[in-house]
């Protein structure tokens, strides 16, 4: 027989939500309810029938509640098989638990509000995962639900199979239970890994509650979906879509790159925007108002910019969005909008409007993860930033301020494009991206063939690399690579230095004038 009748249940809920709901329907199919603590009394106080499962087992809580359900009694009415130990039950007195419904000490809430060491370790609960560890293993006889989200399924399908629950719910909701452990017991490893500064434990635990099944992955023969951890740095995934269809794989992975890059910029300083497409940044420029910063952006790249990612460090404001209503975009992020902009969106219906209330700050730690065939890559997040005082001039002639400035602008761009990455600036705003070329004169070469076209498509009467100043993300190991940015009108070079030939390049840019700094560190993204 698969379908198995609910004839007695053990309610044991930290998050309350539908239990007294949850609890009437059982009661009023003739559910015995066991409950402990605060949800029998919950249970209790609506007037419907709960016993104690202290008076149940006949063994009292102890140990400031640590030992309440861990007896033979809870044990072995979930874990016994009713076709093979139903003499030993009998022989023990120890009754079928048909339902299990527990949900666990808020272990990641604790930890997320910043509480001390000694009560996140009082919030890692014990005995709820054993019992739905146990509940999950014998569900050819037991339901186990860990969250409210499925209180509605297991009644449903208890009110169309005559209080019974089928195989098929149960086998459900027990992958359910065994994820749920799992993401607890990940979410515990890691924080008691933080708290003893060991970055990297010789176990990884990884664990995500899926958000969103999507259409399909990178492409369409590709299925996926979108998973968010628990942290809540300001993005894609706490940001709240106002409006737009549902967001696709590409668009996440272009969103986050977006929102990541713009965060470079200050908004207590000025305005910035970063267009990205394929998840590289195609446009990236600072202005005194938020539109004429989309405007330079746009300048950079308008063929690539459409259909790209939108992304703003600032409240998104009416003017910038009429402008970017212009041409198609798929996605803009912003910490926030102003009532006439999103007016102005909502003309867009396929537009993606995301608010994410902030935004994540570039210089905090945290980790990476990439997947490799039998295995991760785990690293920090490449949260370096390199300032004025850390640049070392190393070339016969020294930036102007005017060149200063735009050089630590470029190398905070580059660090977002992949390498081998080569980025134009001139006064403030890209006028040329070169990106993920194998050679790093064809990242010059490509960057400076589509400031030749950004021209022709703006009508500049020359291209805007006359006059910048160019940032690679990593060492040139040749002159060549420096030589094409003379060659596109570059006058000042932002580069880490540290390569075998570093000084045939300086000696290269001393013959052609340029003034180069030297930042010793260096930002390949792959």
């Amino acid at each position: 027989m698969t379908d198995q009748p609910i004839r007695r249940a053990l309610l044991s809920v930290s998050d309350k939500a539908g239990l007294i709901e949850l609890a009437r329907f059982l009661a009023d199919r003739g559910v015995e309810l066991l409950s402990t603590g605060g949800s029998a009394k919950l249970i209790a106080d609506e007037g419907i029938p709960v016993r104690e499962v202290a008076d149940y087992t006949g063994f009292p809580e102890m140990m400031d509640g640590r030992v309440k359900t861990l007896h033979p009694k809870v044990h072995g009415g979930l874990l016994g098989l009713r076709d093979k130990h139903a003499d030993a039950m009998a022989q023990h007195e120890i009754g079928a638990i048909d339902l299990l419904v527990v949900n666990l000490y808020p272990f990641e809430a604790t930890v997320a509000r910043g509480a001390d060491f000694e009560t996140c370790i009082e919030n890692i609960d014990i005995g709820g995962p054993a019992m739905i560890r146990s509940a999950a293993k014998n569900h050819h006889f037991v339901t186990v639900v860990v969250s409210p989200d499925d209180y509605r399924a297991v009644m449903d399908d208890m009110a169309a199979n005559n209080g019974a629950t089928t195989l098929a719910t149960r086998r459900r909701l027990a992958a359910v239970a065994y994820g749920r452990t799992a993401s607890y017991d990940s979410a515990i490893s890691g924080w008691f890994a933080g708290q003893l500064g060991d970055t990297f434990p010789e176990r990884l635990t990884i664990a995500g509650t899926r958000r969103q099944t999507l259409r399909y992955g990178e492409n369409p023969h590709q299925q996926a979906a979108f998973y968010v951890s628990g942290d809540e740095r300001p993005g894609v995934a706490t940001a709240r879509q106002l409006q737009g269809k549902e967001l696709s794989y590409n668009n996440l992975n272009d969103t986050d790159a977006a929102y990541e890059a713009v965060a470079e910029f200050d908004p207590a300083e000025t305005p910035a925007v970063v267009i990205v497409k394929h998840a590289n940044p195609c446009g990236v420029a600072i202005a005194p108002s938020m539109a004429e910063a989309y405007r330079r952006a746009l300048a950079c790249d308008p063929v690539s910019a459409f259909g790209g990612i939108i992304a703003l460090n600032r409240t998104l404001d009416g003017e910038t969005a009429a402008e970017i209503a212009k041409i198609f975009t798929e996605v803009i992020i912003a910490p926030d909008a102003t009532d006439e902009a999103r007016e102005i969106i909502a003309g867009k219906k396929n537009l993606r409007l995301l608010l994410a209330g902030g935004l994540p700050d570039p210089a905090a730690p945290g980790m990476t993860v990439k997947s490799v065939a039998g295995g991760y890559l785990l690293q920090n997040r490449d949260n370096g930033r390199v300032f004025r005082e850390g640049l070392k001039v190393v070339t016969k002639r020294a930036p102007t301020e005017r060149e200063l400035t735009d050089l630590l602008f470029a190398f905070r761009v580059c660090k977002h494009v992949k390498s081998n990455t080569i980025v134009y600036v001139k006064d403030g705003a890209t006028v040329g991206v070169g990106a993920g070329q194998m050679s790093r004169v064809d990242s010059a070469r490509i960057a400076a063939r589509k400031a030749i076209d950004a021209a022709e498509a703006n009508g500049y009467p020359e291209p805007l690399t006359k006059g910048s100043v160019v940032a690679s993300d990593a060492f040139f190991p040749f002159a060549d690579g420096l030589l094409a940015a003379a060659d596109a009108g570059a006058t000042a070079v932002i580069q880490p230095g540290g390569s075998m030939r570093d000084q045939e390049v300086i000696d290269a840019a001393d013959a052609a004038g340029l003034a180069m700094v030297f930042t010793g560190m260096r930002h390949f993204r792959h």
